[in-house]
């Protein structure tokens, strides 16, 4: 037996995999500073933890509804209508175990081989992977450092054709932690409000950033009918390991997500959707203070990196990423992530060469420990 051709075509998340070389090196007695993975070095706020736990002895530990439970199902559309600015139904809510069967379901239901798929470049690997998974041609725009790591947006218009069946938004973005201005958004939505596409919004890290909160291209007329908004808790609410992820998605498109959710995860936890609802509705002290802490640890990484020889670097305006430009060291991406044991740029797309991508995921004095130790390999 061999393994059918489409898993050619299906890619994997780099981040793991450096996370593992860095793991077999520290088990080889190396101290490594961790910079590589996209996860928040928070714990799980008390009052979640304590949520799942009552869950469990209360026995939510069965099957529940594919679609996810009614209450926590309301729960997410008012907040999600609250957030941003929308009228959001819970029969519009779709509860998934993380957020990728968000990129996997809709895509699946949606993209026949030939389509034309137009996503930001440098981005998340899942999105290339999905698409050519699928059949589907990968059409890359440039994310540009000048503009703030926003489209080309005279690319984005020139790459929009009648096989475009749909378009995927990031905001605030992985890698580069960039956030697409509302004049931009406006301009994307003129461009494909009339069109035969659907709009994947991937709002992650809608809740992580550090000045005006980021619009959601559902917001604007005309364009909540035909956007799928990607969220979750594993950021906000350091959940990554519960898995717990939802869409918001036209009603025509829920009955597909349903069946593809059936076959594959039949629900997500129940124990685990008792914990989302806790976050969603107790307080919200300890992701907000989280967020304040990514802030100061973005502001003094960032003036770390700058001082860097062949280093520059913009203040990233969402998310936890670093994305700087190390064009100055004469160095590739992949070169110098080989030597520091770091993801690299190019792991996201071709448009990311000559910039690596850090995650200030860490501590403070682990991140100025960072700093240093680059510095010392590139001036010894």
């Amino acid at each position: 037996m061999k393994l059918a051709s489409r898993m050619d075509r299906i890619l994997i998340e780099t981040a793991f995999e450096v996370l593992l070389k860095a793991r077999a090196l520290e088990a080889q007695g190396k101290n490594i500073v961790h910079l590589e993975i996209g996860e928040p070095d928070f714990e799980t706020p008390s009052h979640v933890v304590a949520a799942g736990k009552q869950a469990i002895d209360e026995g939510w530990t069965h099957y529940g509804p594919t679609q996810g439970y009614p209450e926590f199902r309301e729960a997410i559309a008012a907040h999600v209508s609250q957030t941003r600015g929308i009228d959001a139904k819970a029969s519009q809510v779709c509860v998934v175990p993380g957020g990728k069967p968000i990129l996997f379901f809709p895509m699946m239901a949606l993209l026949e081989e030939g389509d034309e798929v137009i996503y930001p470049n440098p981005g998340f690997p899942i999105y290339e992977s999905m698409i050519k998974f699928l059949g589907a041609t990968a059409v890359p725009i440039p994310l540009v450092e000048s503009r703030g790591f926003s489209f080309d947006l005279d690319r984005f218009r020139d790459s929009l054709t009648p096989k475009t069946k749909m378009v995927i938004l990031n905001s605030p973005q992985n890698p580069t932690g960039g956030v697409i201005p509302p004049e931009d958004l406006k301009v994307i939505a003129d461009l494909v409000r009339d069109r035969d596409l659907v709009v994947l919004s991937d709002e992650i890290y809608s809740r992580i950033y550090y000045d005006a909160p980021p619009m959601s291209i559902a917001s604007l007329p005309g364009m909540q009918e035909k956007t799928i908004i990607l969220d979750g808790f594993s950021k906000i609410y350091a959940m990554t390991g519960w898995r717990l992820g939802y869409g918001v998605m036209p009603e025509w498109l829920v009955d597909a997500v349903n069946k593809l959710m059936v076959n594959s995860n039949s629900c997500t936890a129940s124990f685990t959707q008792r914990a989302g609802l806790a976050a969603l509705t107790g307080p919200q002290d300890e992701p907000l203070a989280m967020v304040a802490e990514f802030h100061r640890r973005r502001d003094a990484f960032i003036d770390g990196l700058n001082t860097l020889p062949g280093f520059r670097c913009a203040k990233p305006a969402g998310a936890f990423y670093a994305f700087p430009n190390i064009e100055g060291t004469g160095r590739t991406s992949k070169q110098l992530a080989d030597e520091l044991l770091y993801e690299a740029g190019g792991s996201f797309g071709s448009f990311g060469n000559g910039y690596l991508r850090f995650s200030y995921a860490n501590s403070l004095e682990n991140l100025m420990e960072a700093v240093e130790r680059i510095r010392r390999h590139l001036t010894r």
